[in-house]
């Protein structure tokens, strides 16, 4: 505290000391037919000076020169050039209007290709953060957190990991959650997860982030059960220019950030770079990190026709990790201070090894993208839009094999006895055969190690090869009524294996798990370090455990029908797809049978919605839609094999939605009431317990999320801003499920029942508010403050659980957090370097209180229970972060 304290008293003294280098200030309102446009671009030209609009529409700008133009440009509208003439004092432009372009849209990304929602026109519910937000607010966050200020939204960091954060939408978790960038679909193709440590660098390209809570208006054949996340990154950028970053935080935080846009030359021609660098210990105890980003654009805009963008990006990154959550009661027992309390950073996966921090747990991965975007206008009123992408991911994650003495790495003599930590120093002892009397019996005979002898550090090897391609042509058929079809193709292999990371002193690996070529010594190690070779070969990396390819193809097409006619907005958007499914198993299967055939299920969803806008200040607005969505491929191919399974069948997703807007110059408030069914989910148990040996398939498990949410705005004046919001839902689960319960060889043993009809789905806070205010204190220092709360959070369930009547979720303690932060912008366009200097500091849970984010456990406490806040400490949890800060300095020239 004693440096943020500093470094505040610093940044106060350096806003009380500027004052002399402002020639004058500007104001005015930027609007658009329809009202005011927040988020719009207000620079000075030919120089980086310049701010964005708020909610109402409107600037200040302080400038350093007595006359000039300004450039005021907004997404999906023709740039307005403005001069201006100021001698000291304010002069206002009054309103600025700037007109729809449809091909100004392309010029950020592909049109028709990505669906950004309209207040007042497009009929969901919907928040926006710009990018200025983003690189003042996120600081030391994860990416997903900069949206917990957003109704239904909960982001969490998971373990604290680099990369590791997790966010839900109105209670649906990431794979029911839809990400798109630039209108591509990211969700892994196999199981709809998204791994934000793959897009580590995403927040230093993104100009805007948008969240569609429910149905949202991509008109892709994507499920968006909870919401949509539409992430638009920077392109060629037009104006010449760049940036310097450097931060620091919180427990050795820091980040380098460079980047520089040659604007658009005279031949139609522009690039733009990006390179980051991020490295750390980690809040959490042994999870340190190193990141790198890159971001490379070219543009060419040869005509007023044609533009064409060509992006390529990537972040290879590796950090520790907290992957599994240790119980309280552990928390407790390691904490060095006995005093009853948990050690809110302790990490039960990690320790020494010679001297340096070693980790079971360690995630590596590089996941470059590139893309070509091209947009054509064929006319005044029809354009077309494609895109053609593809993704090479590399990399794994790191854990433990084997046994010492028949006892698993979790085992307490393998841990130290005070202060938790893994013992990697006599693992090698043992390993290379050595004695350590509280392992038991000194190891004898070959040094070499296996699944079931010795301690060996493997990593599992998730990477894949993703290609697609997304086009939309768009036509005006009249003033009112606007259509638009297209079409979405994929392809996607992932490749899954093991390989040996460190044998730990033994002297080689035994792996027997391959059928067709057993007792093989594996002859070489894979490194737990992102390659940088996007193209790397994989085939030669010896397998171990396990080996498999999962190939999922795509295919979808889609229209939407779009009228607009003075104050009612209405569409319709339908999609159809063919998703093909195939597996590859090459331990299991004899290579005459290792291939399955395709497996093809068909899919898609049909939406509507209208927008009325009552008057200048009031609309409304229903939506309603259906989804009929393929299962994952987990639920095709069952039983880790080519097992094909004999009932499947499509979810459903059914979704209504009312909303409503206020809006005055000073105030707006939105209002959604939603009610999501989501049927059909199929589930699998085996080892149901003494009484029932066999596995269970549970189908028809279904699950109703409804709830409320309001938010608001209110800027009484141009320094201050207040903002706030609430979200109450009701998440639970909908009838009982009973099903067969079969042995290995098919054999009907019994009939069990998931007593499920009304247990809360957790894993996610079903009431969430904030409230948090901005002050300009001068020209060039803001204050800004916000706190948050999330109450009735409950314990991530397994359905499955729920084998007798009367379970419960359990119920975690509520919490709130402050954050708070303060700017300070100094524009020195007297330098000869750079025009603007931008500093930030952050502080994140500033009253540092301790709370469970999540429980990967239901056990509910008893009188004979000890607990922790009346959580019982057998539960395993993940606690939040504390306290962090962090303090950026950023240059623009």
């Amino acid at each position: 505290m004693k440096k943020i304290t500093k470094w505040l008293f610093v940044a106060i003294v350096l806003v009380t000391s500027t004052a002399m280098f402002s020639q004058g200030k500007l104001t005015g309102v930027v609007k658009d037919n329809s009202g005011a446009l927040p988020g719009a671009s207000v620079v000075v030209k030919g120089t980086s000076v310049g701010t964005t609009t708020d909610f109402d529409g409107k600037f200040e700008l302080n400038v350093n020169v007595a006359s000039g133009t300004l450039e005021v440009s907004f997404l999906g509208y023709t740039t307005k050039s403005v001069s201006f003439s100021v001698s000291g004092g304010t002069v206002d432009l009054g309103t600025i209007t700037l007109e729809a372009d449809s091909e100004t849209l392309t010029e950020v990304v592909v049109t028709g290709v990505i669906d950004l929602a309209t207040e007042r026109k497009t009929p969901v519910a919907v928040s926006t953060i710009r990018a200025a937000d983003i690189q003042e607010k996120l600081g030391g966050q994860e990416f997903p957190e900069i949206l917990n200020t957003t109704p239904s939204v909960y982001a969490t960091k998971q373990g604290g990991g680099f990369g590791d954060a997790r966010v839900n939408i109105r209670g649906f978790d990431q794979r029911n959650t839809s990400v798109l960038i630039n209108g591509v679909p990211v969700n892994d193709m196999e199981n709809g997860w998204v791994y934000w440590s793959n897009w580590a660098g995403l927040s230093d390209v993104t100009t805007a982030m948008q969240v569609q809570r429910g149905l949202g208006s991509s008109k892709l054949a994507i499920s968006s059960v909870g919401g949509t996340i539409n992430v638009v990154t920077r392109t060629t950028e037009k104006k010449q220019g760049g940036s310097f970053l450097y931060t620091l935080g919180t427990d050795n935080y820091a980040k380098q950030l460079f980047s520089y846009n040659t604007g658009k030359l005279d031949n139609g021609f522009a690039a733009s770079i990006l390179f980051s660098h991020t490295n750390g210990d980690g809040y959490t105890d042994g999870t340190e990190f190193e990141g790198n980003n890159y971001f490379i654009g070219l543009g060419y805009e040869p005509n007023d026709k044609n533009n064409i963008q060509f992006v390529f990006t990537g972040a290879p990154q590796w950090h520790n990790q907290h992957s599994r959550e240790a119980s309280i009661k552990d928390h407790i027992k390691y904490n060095p201070k006995n005093d009853g309390e948990p050690a809110f950073k302790y990490n039960d996966n990690w320790g020494y090894l010679r001297g340096k921090q070693y980790t079971w747990r360690r995630n590596f991965y590089h996941k470059p993208v590139m893309s070509v975007n091209w947009d054509y206008k064929i006319n005044e009123k029809s354009t077309f839009s494609t895109i053609v992408y593809g993704s090479w991911g590399r990399g794994g994650g790191t854990g433990p094999i084997g046994k010492i003495n028949g006892g698993r790495d979790y085992y307490g003599q393998f841990r130290d006895s005070e202060t938790g930590l893994l013992r990697f120093d006599d693992y090698v002892t043992w390993n290379s055969g050595g004695n350590v009397p509280d392992f038991g019996a000194q190891r004898t005979g070959d040094l070499v190690n296996d699944r079931s002898h010795g301690f060996t550090r493997r990593a599992s090897m998730n990477s894949h090869n993703w290609y697609g391609s997304i086009f939309n042509y768009e036509n005006v058929a009249s003033e009112n009524l606007t259509y638009s079809i297209g079409g979405d193709l994929r392809s996607y292999k992932g490749i899954h294996y093991r390989v040996v990371n460190d044998v730990l002193g033994a002297s080689d690996y035994l792996d027997n798990r391959d059928s067709n070529n057993p007792n093989r010594i594996i002859g070489s190690y894979v490194e737990a370090s992102p390659s940088w070779n996007p193209f790397q070969n994989i085939t030669k990396q010896e397998k171990i455990e396990y080996y498999n390819d999962g190939l999922v193809r795509w295919a979808g097409v889609f229209g939407q029908v779009e009228y607009s006619k003075d104050k009612i907005t209405a569409f319709v958007q339908a999609s159809a797809s063919s998703q093909g499914y195939k597996r590859v198993e090459y331990f299991k299967e004899p290579p005459a049978t290792q291939a399955t055939s395709w497996k093809n299920l068909t899919g898609g969803n049909i939406k509507g919605g209208m927008n009325i806008n009552i008057d200048d200040n009031n609309s409304v607005f229903v939506n309603g839609g259906y989804y009929s969505r393929q299962p994952d491929f987990g639920t095709v191919y069952i039983h880790f094999g080519n097992n094909l399974n004999p009932d499947l069948q499509n979810e459903k997703v059914f979704a209504q939605e009312f909303g409503y807007t206020y809006r005055d110059d000073k105030f707006s408030l939105h209002f959604n009431a939603y009610n999501t069914s989501w049927k059909n989910r199929w589930i699998t148990k085996s080892r149901l317990g003494p009484d029932h040996d066999g596995t269970a398939s549970f189908r028809n498990v279904e699950e109703v999320h409804r709830g409320l949410e309001l938010d608001f705005k209110y800027r009484p004046s141009s320094v201050f801003s207040l903002n706030g919001m609430v979200s109450v839902g009701d998440w639970q689960y909908k009838n009982n499920i009973s099903a067969d319960v079969f042995t290995s060889d098919q054999t009907l043993v019994d009939t069990v029942t998931l007593h499920l009809d009304g247990v809360k789905v957790g894993d996610a806070a079903q009431f969430t508010s904030s409230l948090g205010f901005t002050l300009k204190a001068s020209s060039t220092f803001k204050w800004d403050a916000n706190w948050r709360h999330a109450g009735n959070l409950y314990a991530n369930l397994n359905p499955t659980d729920f084998l007798s009547p009367g379970g419960q979720a359990l119920k975690l303690p509520s919490y709130d957090l402050v954050n708070t932060g303060f700017t300070y912008t100094f524009n020195t366009k007297h330098q000869k370097v750079f025009d603007t200097l931008i500093m930030r500091l952050n502080i994140n849970n500033l009253f540092d209180q301790h709370y469970i984010s999540r429980s990967a456990t239901n056990t509910l406490a008893t009188d004979s229970s000890t607990t922790w806040r009346g959580v019982d400490v057998r539960n395993r949890v993940y606690f939040g972060f504390g306290r962090t800060y962090n303090f950026s300095f950023r240059f623009k020239f």
